[in-house]
């Protein structure tokens, strides 16, 4: 989606109307085209047409309807539209780091921000984290911990805050995420007592792509919360299945879990205490001594209740191709329990 494009959705959402435009000198087919000759604003009876300028080049926009409210709006629009790459120019560097990572921004005021703070051509990802208190110091000791004069610490919300971190060329990029992510959310246990939840992102060449990092963040916080997934860091990769069967129709995914599974199966799925032993048990890389000891168990428990899964569902978890058809068969559920 162009810049123009966003503000004219973003224009649309907040009016509650309809509205779009089209280059001045063209002569599109699939859109309203005003064909007489006007200097500011004009109607069909049908549709209102405004002239305005976005970055030296004319445009005509149209609303649908041609009351008097949409005769406002068009006289009022030109004004808005026209200053609004002037307003990029007045953000802070954190609003304006802020508004990338929300898609807000055009790629002028992207581009210019990378030549002003020397970003430009910059591998980036970005971790989110929830802080559930004490976020000014939480952003005290974040600004602490930056690796380099690039990263920046920016407050997205309340409860909600990012580190945009620029990679060195050496880095390993998928596991330096991962390992920097723990490494934060252990100093501000550390030093505040906080439990943070942090989301990793997907590093991506270049800060113009940062709003896909932050979007893979946010989701990877948002699906550990649905399918309450352990510990405090989760990244982009863990919850991609998630995301991919989430994209599928609800009634399709219904459907594939009643073809494969029965009752046994939903006893299974319904019982806390065995999916959450499953889990670890996956989480552990299907070691069954690892999970005994994460979780506590007596070995012979351990095994008692993967003999049961299998007996319920078919499935011995312990072989590699078992647990996938478990993993995903239990995200299919969860997604359309949730």
């Amino acid at each position: 989606m162009t810049e123009l494009k966003r503000i004219f959705k973003g224009i649309s959402e907040k009016l509650g109307i309809e509205i779009s435009f089209y280059a001045e000198n063209s002569r599109p087919t699939d859109v309203p085209v005003c064909d007489k000759q006007f200097e500011s604003v004009t109607d069909d009876g049908t549709h209102t047409f405004f002239r305005f300028l976005y970055r030296s080049v004319g445009y005509i926009g149209y609303i649908i309807g041609a009351g008097e409210a949409e005769r406002n709006y068009a006289l009022l629009l030109p004004s808005y539209i026209e200053g609004f790459a002037e307003r990029e120019k007045e953000l802070s560097k954190t609003e304006h780091l802020k508004r990338i990572l929300l898609g807000e921004i055009s790629s002028m005021g992207i581009y210019k921000y990378t030549m002003k703070f020397s970003v430009k051509g910059s591998s980036c990802f970005v971790i989110a984290l929830r802080v559930p208190k004490l976020m000014q110091e939480t952003l005290s000791v974040l600004e602490q911990y930056v690796g380099n004069s690039l990263d920046t610490v920016v407050q997205m919300s309340a409860q909600t805050c990012v580190l945009v971190r620029f990679l060195e060329d050496s880095e390993d990029s998928y596991r330096s995420s991962v390992d920097y992510a723990e490494f934060l959310a252990q100093s501000l246990k550390e030093e505040l007592g906080l439990d943070v939840q942090a989301g990793v992102g997907p590093v991506v060449k270049e800060l113009k792509d940062a709003a896909n990092s932050y979007a893979g963040a946010e989701n990877a916080l948002r699906y550990a919360d649905v399918f309450e997934l352990p510990g405090n860091v989760h990244s982009y990769r863990e919850v991609i299945l998630i995301k991919m069967l989430e994209d599928v129709p609800e009634g399709k995914l219904a459907e594939y879990l009643a073809e494969i599974t029965d009752d046994s199966f939903k006893e299974v799925f319904d019982d806390e205490e065995m999916l959450a032993t499953a889990e670890a048990f996956l989480q552990s890389s299907l070691n069954v001594n690892e999970t005994s000891r994460q979780l506590y168990m007596h070995r012979n428990t351990l095994l008692y209740r993967l003999d049961k899964i299998e007996k319920a569902t078919g499935l011995n978890i312990r072989l590699f191709s078992d647990a996938v058809s478990f993993r995903v068969l239990t995200v299919l559920y969860k997604l359309l329990k949730k």
